[in-house]
């Protein structure tokens, strides 16, 4: 018995010592709930990492054929874009010019401090218009 008190004795002793804690602090890792900036790189490519939907519309598939045709339309068009780039700011350049691919038609205009560029989707009618400031060199 006298272990039993000597047992309750030991257990009151360590009960009614004093004891430390820290506050608990919640962290949030995503930075859009506060967390650290720097984190969200991380974040969004977990995110795409676990995403598994795609987009019911879209109808690319990764083909050799497909990925071939992509990388020539791309290279036309990036050759096309330097032969207009050209006929406006090259060693001639002409004030003025329409040139028509694929439906699309575009237009340039060339003024004093601008060129203007008007491109035209024949099938929808939309248009877009770019001006480009010009810089005259003075010596």
């Amino acid at each position: 018995m006298s272990f039993v008190k000597a047992c309750l004795m030991a257990a009151m002793v360590v009960a009614a010592a004093p004891v430390a804690a820290q506050d608990l602090v919640h962290r949030p890792i995503s930075p859009t709930f506060g967390g650290n900036p720097f984190n969200s790189n991380h974040v969004l490519g977990v995110a795409n990492a676990n995403n598994n939907t795609r987009d019911p519309r879209s109808t690319s598939t990764n083909s050799q054929a497909d990925i071939f045709a992509r990388q020539l339309q791309s290279r036309l068009l990036s050759a096309l874009s330097s032969q207009i780039v050209d006929a406006i700011f090259g060693d001639n350049p002409q004030e003025q010019g329409t040139i028509s691919f694929g439906g699309q038609t575009i237009e340039f205009f060339r003024s004093l401090d601008e060129v203007t560029l008007i491109i035209r989707n024949d099938g929808s009618g939309e248009e877009t218009r770019i001006v480009v400031p010009l810089f005259i060199e003075v010596d």
